[in-house]
C-alpha cells in the first residue's frame, strides 16, 4: 500500500514538473482603458514616481513601506526603491524610456518575495476625446514562475492590480 501512495505522489509531481516545463518562457501581462484627458496630462504623472502614491495600487501594500526616489526628477534616469512587508516585497524601478506623451518605459527588478528581472510599459495614444492608456508587464518566466503558474493565473493575478491601478490614474487625470 506505502508502494502505491509514493508511486502516486511521485506521478503527480512528475505531472506538475511537466506542466511547468511546457509554459511558455515568456510573460506578457496587459490592461487597458479610456481616460478622457489628454495624454500630456497622464503621462505626467506615470513618468514622476513622486506622484505614484497618488494612484498605484502597489503603494497601499504597506502604509509602513521604505521608499527612495533617486536619479532624474523623473523620466529616463529616475529610480524608485522600495521595501516593505510580504505583501509589497522589495525591489528597484528606473524609467529607461521616456517619450513623451506616448510612452513610458521602466527596468522592473524584484527582489522579494520572488527575484524577478521584467519591462513595465505605458503608452498613451490619443482616441477621439480621451486618451488610451495601457500598462504592460512582460518578461522571462523562470522556471519557478512556470511552477507557480501551473496553480495561479498571473494574468489575473497582476491583472487586477493593473485594472485597480487604470481606475486610480482614471481618477486622477480626470480631475
Amino acid at each position: 500500500m506505502l508502494t502505491i501512495i509514493l508511486i502516486i505522489i511521485a506521478v503527480l509531481i512528475a505531472a506538475v514538473l511537466a506542466l511547468a516545463a511546457n509554459k511558455p518562457a515568456t510573460f506578457n501581462i496587459s490592461r487597458s482603458t479610456l481616460i478622457k484627458a489628454p495624454p500630456e496630462r497622464i503621462f505626467t504623472v506615470v513618468n514622476d514616481f513622486h506622484r505614484w502614491p497618488e494612484w498605484s495600487p502597489y503603494e497601499k501594500l504597506d502604509p509602513a513601506m521604505k521608499r527612495t526616489i533617486s536619479g532624474a526628477p523623473s523620466g529616463k534616469g529616475a529610480i524608485y526603491v522600495w521595501s516593505g512587508n510580504n505583501k509589497a516585497g522589495a525591489g528597484r524601478m528606473e524609467i529607461i524610456e521616456s517619450q513623451a506623451p506616448s510612452r513610458v518605459s521602466i527596468k522592473l527588478d524584484f527582489i522579494k518575495p520572488f527575484e524577478g528581472h521584467n519591462t513595465a510599459e505605458f503608452t498613451m495614444a490619443p482616441q477621439g476625446d480621451g486618451t488610451a492608456v495601457s500598462w504592460t508587464m512582460l518578461g522571462p518566466a523562470s522556471f519557478v514562475s512556470k511552477l507557480m503558474q501551473v496553480f495561479v493565473d498571473l494574468d489575473k493575478l497582476i491583472g487586477k492590480d493593473f485594472e485597480a491601478g487604470l481606475v486610480n490614474l482614471k481618477a486622477l487625470a480626470e480631475k
